[in-house]
């Protein structure tokens, strides 16, 4: 070995090391956050009294958010159509597995937590998450627009899959009340799953220009930032699984405590389910707003009406697997008052977007429904 390589090996290794660990892509509460997750669930949470549920609960919102973020390291890698399936894919598994042991756990109306999860990020999406995108979009730059064919076309595949998995099981025959029959419920889980399906192949191979702005200046940076090396993307897959590990147990060692609570608050227990819907949608919740602000709009909208869709499409297939998998029962049909603000987002969705250009108006319309939608649900 000569003494230049002798010179050259102490530095080579952290080198590599920093290359690999870049704070750009994978930064260090990323790292942190999975193995926190780990070690909260291997502790036992019936003994470490209520900071050690609270701390429980702040590592499962962060495990939550490491999901998503190494899940978009992958799909920035593998790129389209892929990237999209792999953040589809990560964010369901997450609402799956907090719905799941949730129902599970017995108590309460767990027969209804699906349908309200899912309606609870249906309404957060359309009202919240877009109003306030308009409304932080239309006071920074006044008026935005955006590419109207990509947004009818989500918001038809979404109008469609909502009315049949949420609105259909209350007007069927075969079962009373708000429910499906098995054959129903595959059939409903069957057609989300194509129109899903359908929809991620118009947005990414058939028909992409749709859903590009027509500015390539409005591109967003990242669509041209370099991609993750091999290295870092299998560091961001493996985080990714003990992540979502993570959430999975920790959800289940979480649910009796949250479900208690919210019964002992005199609360509906449809709380619960806008408390996943907004704790998965969080990270791109996060994401739209920004994107708002920067005068991107067309990227907002892409986020949010792709994240409802992956809600429906994805989720109630998963829920349906499960249902007859574990013989849990699911209640999906909602009753008249969800039915009429359903009814009156998406009415309000199709006109306020109808147009391709959005001012502050109708971000506070969306907003406004979204705090009604929010006070019935307290007060009901």
């Amino acid at each position: 070995m000569t003494d230049a390589t002798i010179d050259r090996a102490p530095t080579a290794a952290p080198a590599v090391a920093r290359k690999l660990l870049d704070k750009h892509v994978l930064p260090i509460w990323s790292l942190v956050l999975p193995v926190l997750g780990v070690l909260a669930v291997l502790m036992s949470l019936g003994k470490i009294g209520t900071i050690g549920i609270i701390a429980a609960a702040v590592i499962l919102g962060g495990s939550v958010i490491t999901a998503v973020h190494h899940a978009e390291v992958v799909a920035h890698r593998v790129g389209e159509p892929f990237g999209t399936l792999v953040l589809a894919v990560a964010v369901t598994v997450i609402e799956v597995s907090l719905i799941i042991s949730l129902m599970t756990s017995g108590g309460g109306d767990a027969a209804t937590l699906a349908r309200d999860t899912v309606f609870a990020a249906i309404m957060i999406i359309l009202n919240f998450i877009v109003g306030i995108c308009l409304l932080v979009g239309g006071v920074r730059h006044h008026e935005q627009v955006f590419a109207l064919k990509g947004v009818s076309a989500a918001l038809c595949v979404l109008a469609a899959m909502a009315v049949l998995s949420l609105v259909l099981p209350n007007y069927t025959a075969s079962a009373p009340g708000p429910y499906f029959t098995n054959s129903q419920l595959i059939f409903t889980a069957v057609v989300s799953l194509t129109l899903y399906a359908t929809f991620v192949l118009v947005q990414t191979v058939r028909h992409r220009d749709y859903f590009l702005p027509a500015d390539l200046e409005d591109i967003d940076e990242d669509t041209h930032a370099e991609p993750p090396t091999g290295a870092q993307t299998l560091v961001a897959f493996g985080l990714l699984i003990v992540a979502l590990v993570a959430v999975v147990l920790l959800a289940k060692d979480l649910a009796p405590t949250l479900e208690a609570a919210v019964l002992a608050a005199g609360l509906p227990l449809a709380l619960v389910g806008v408390a996943i819907a907004g704790l998965v949608l969080a990270p791109e919740s996060l994401a739209a707003v920004r994107a708002a602000r920067r005068n991107r709009l067309q990227t907002s909208l892409n986020l949010a009406l792709g994240s409802a869709l992956a809600t429906i499409g994805l989720t109630i297939p998963s829920v349906a697997i499960a249902s007859l998998v574990l013989g849990l029962p699911i209640a999906l049909g909602i009753g008249a008052k969800s039915m009429t603000l359903l009814g009156l987002s998406l009415i309000v969705a199709v006109l306020s977007l109808g147009t391709g250009r959005t001012t502050v108006l109708q971000g506070m319309v969306h907003l406004l429904i979204f705090a009604t939608y929010l006070f019935v649900t307290i007060v009901p």
